[in-house]
């Protein structure tokens, strides 16, 4: 049983304290400061605020962040929870809409600035599915493909498991267990003299690929159908995951341009839209009914490398026995308008720089972890936001909160909005900070393009951990020996962000992993229980996420630093170095490495001397130079992009992190040199994919130079 939410001292309705111990005496005046600047703005409504407690000349970022951390509220980021997992709201449903007007009327009612972005897209959904198992005593079994107890798909509001996108069809044949379904599980059944071909496989989820991998591989070696599962088991409950099995992301008709209403849909038999859909039908399974199958495989036993690894046992066969598959999937697919929430803070000196706050909204049933967690914490920023602004706070930088739709079906909503605006957002945005699932468990995790990650350490400084009294989440994150990861992965809205626009980027989430994922137990009541009881998690999350934007928004000076990025870059050419062993040259990588690392030298010092002027508007001559650093420094990720962008995923153009395309690629950074390797490529075309990096981090040096050669 979980305890009740504590109940904190307010102001104004809001949650003073909103961790486990008092606040410092000078926290505590202020507080008294902001309630009678409360009571003055509610009670003169028509006033001049700005002088209240900040104006630009008197402004005291550490009082401002102090006031943005003691305003949060573990009770009423709760309360948001709560009412965005009352019903599932799967993109392109009426409950979604129901979440849309939540979101949107919140917004509303704080007096912020919103509007709605509507796009186009064509979703999938089931119409009917079936797996039944037929054994080698002739005994047939139809599995339960229901993970909501007591309910029935008829009666149940929760989608029924499914892979959306996947081709309607059935398939029939003798069962194969294919492990994670790697390249290399293919491989190690080729040399025990196993084939798939005329077969349905059965995968169990790994780290390395995602269900469309699995099933692209499984179509390459003459599979019929697949059958994918995850050993967690839904936290024991039987839970089965959803999720797609498109290829890419983005809507699949408007492949790179905007989804809007009435403009430009492909059919859906070009080529274009084919290729990005599997050709066999594909479902998720539940651990137990997978269980059931391997438990009745004959053939050849699993390879030495496949056993004792999760629940695969030093006996297990992997067929093709006498056990035969019959899954039926079938589908439909609509198209569905989509709608973003954006609210605009708008800036009071560089209105036209922008600073971008995103998560998304739609979820594959309840959604309390994914996405809703984060849902809610954006919710409670935007409230703290609305509260520092009636305080007399402006940003000096543009401020927007992102309410992403239709991400869960690939990245829907988020990508056909970079898609509508890409130039202005190469021009203008400073930053994507990305939260999905807020709250999965304990311990806080982050990936980030290099030149964030002094400012992200400095924010966890800031924030009171929230399972460990008395220290800072930065303290808990380096006695884990956590690191910053890099976003070369594609799996949440800040892939469009940076892979496609070249905005730096931060993604951050509580927890490892959960085991209800996708799932109908992703509820309330699950987060309540087991992720976070008393809403601490929340509440240091949307801390974190909430001064990254105040201090990327407020600072006059960007707070990028490019000499950890060009220590990162240095790492990965000397990764590189060692996994070519020599056959290769990486020369034009360490010259190209080099001269960045002499220009972000330069940067950092030119950085220096502007900070060691006082800040004045008025000074017209320092404020040019600051604008003019500032613009180099936003633009630097841009120079990573390149035109043709990937090979096999030309729509992604970074050259550094963004996602290789192919799924045995051995490098988590310079996606095409890993693709070149790992098709075997010749050493020509491998030393051609080096020139293109080094002539990115060439096109990136210019930036943050400047001027022309």
């Amino acid at each position: 049983m979980s305890q009740p939410l504590t109940t904190r001292p307010t102001v104004a309705g809001i949650s003073i304290f909103p961790f486990r111990q008092p606040p410092p005496l000078c926290t505590f005046l202020f507080v008294i400061v902001l309630f009678v600047a409360t009571f003055y703005t509610l009670h003169h409504p028509d006033a001049v605020t700005p002088t209240l407690l900040f104006s630009r000349n008197s402004h005291n970022a550490l009082r401002l962040r102090r006031l943005f951390l003691s305003s949060a509220s573990n009770a009423t980021i709760s309360s948001y929870l709560r009412e965005l997992t009352r019903h599932p709201h799967l993109a392109g449903t009426k409950p979604s809409l129901e979440t849309l007007n939540y979101v949107q009327n919140h917004f509303k009612s704080l007096g912020l600035e919103t509007h709605v972005a509507e796009y186009e897209a064509l979703l999938s959904y089931p119409t009917h599915i079936s797996v039944t198992a037929r054994f080698s005593n002739t005994t047939t079994l139809e599995f339960d493909l229901n993970d909501v107890p007591g309910d029935s798909f008829s009666s149940s509001p929760v989608v029924r498991p499914y892979h959306a996108y996947s081709p309607s069809g059935s398939a029939q044949g003798n069962v194969v267990f294919v492990n994670h379904g790697e390249e290399r599980d293919y491989h190690a059944l080729e040399s025990i003299g196993v084939s798939v071909k005329g077969c349905v496989v059965l995968a169990r989820k790994g780290e390395t690929l995602g269900r469309g991998a699995i099933v692209k591989i499984a179509e390459t070696k003459g599979a019929l159908g697949v059958l994918i599962y995850a050993e967690n088991d839904g936290g024991g409950f039987g839970g089965i995951e959803r999720g797609t099995v498109m290829r890419g992301i983005g809507d699949p008709v408007s492949p790179g341009w905007p989804g809007v209403v009435g403009g430009e849909k492909l059919s859906l038999d070009d080529e274009l839209v084919t290729r990005r859909f599997p050709k066999i039908p594909s479902l998720p399974l539940s651990l137990r009914n997978a269980e059931i199958i391997l438990a009745s495989l004959g053939g050849a036993r699993a390879p030495l490398e496949w056993r004792n690894s999760g629940r695969v046992g030093s006996g297990q066969r992997v067929g093709p026995g006498r056990t035969v598959i019959n899954m039926t999937f079938q589908g439909e697919m609509k198209m569905k308008k989509i709608h973003n929430v954006v609210v605009t803070i708008r800036g009071s000196e560089e209105a036209d720089r922008y600073v971008i706050l995103g998560n998304h909204r739609d979820a594959w049933t309840y959604g309390a972890v994914d996405p809703n967690s984060g849902t809610s914490a954006l919710l409670d920023i935007s409230r703290r936001f609305a509260l520092l602004l009636k305080s007399g706070w402006r940003p000096r930088r543009t401020i927007l909160l992102c309410s992403w739709d239709a991400e869960e079906f690939g990245m829907i909503g988020s990508t056909e909005w970079i898609e509508e605006n890409v130039l202005n957002l190469g021009a203008s945005a400073v930053a994507y900070l990305n939260v999905d699932c807020a709250v999965q468990g304990s311990g806080f995790f982050a990936g980030a393009t290099p030149q964030l990650d002094g400012l992200l350490v400095d924010v966890l400084k800031l924030v009171q951990d929230p399972d460990a009294v008395g220290l800072t989440v930065e303290e808990t994150f380096k006695s884990q020996n956590n690191i910053i990861q890099r976003l070369s992965r594609v799996d949440s809205d800040f892939s469009g962000f940076l892979h496609h626009a070249g905005i730096p980027s931060i993604d951050m989430y509580y927890g490892a992993d959960y085991p209800v994922y996708h799932t109908a137990f992703d509820s309330y009541d699950w987060m309540i229980q087991n992720a976070d009881p008393l809403f601490h998690r929340h509440v240091a999350m949307a801390g974190i996420w909430g001064l990254l934007g105040i201090i990327l928004a407020d600072e006059p000076l960007i707070p990028f630093d490019y000499i950890s990025y060009a220590e990162q870059l240095q790492v990965h050419r000397d990764t590189l170095s060692k996994l070519l062993e020599g056959k290769v040259s990486v020369n034009p990588l360490s010259m190209a490495i080099q001269e960045f690392s002499l220009v972000a030298k330069e940067a950092a010092d030119e950085a220096k001397k502007l900070k060691e002027k006082s800040y004045s508007k008025d000074d017209i001559a320092a404020s040019a130079k600051r604008r003019e650093l500032n613009d180099r420094l936003m633009l630097v990720e841009r120079g990573f992009l390149d035109a043709e962008g990937i090979k096999g995923k030309e729509w992604f153009k970074h050259l550094v992190y963004g996602p290789a395309a192919e799924p045995e690629s051995k490098l988590g950074f310079f996606p095409g040199i890993a693709d070149a390797i790992a098709i075997n490529a010749s050493e020509g075309v491998i030393e051609h994919e080096i020139w293109r990096v080094a002539r990115a981090i060439q096109r990136a040096s210019k930036a943050l130079k400047g001027g022309f050669t």
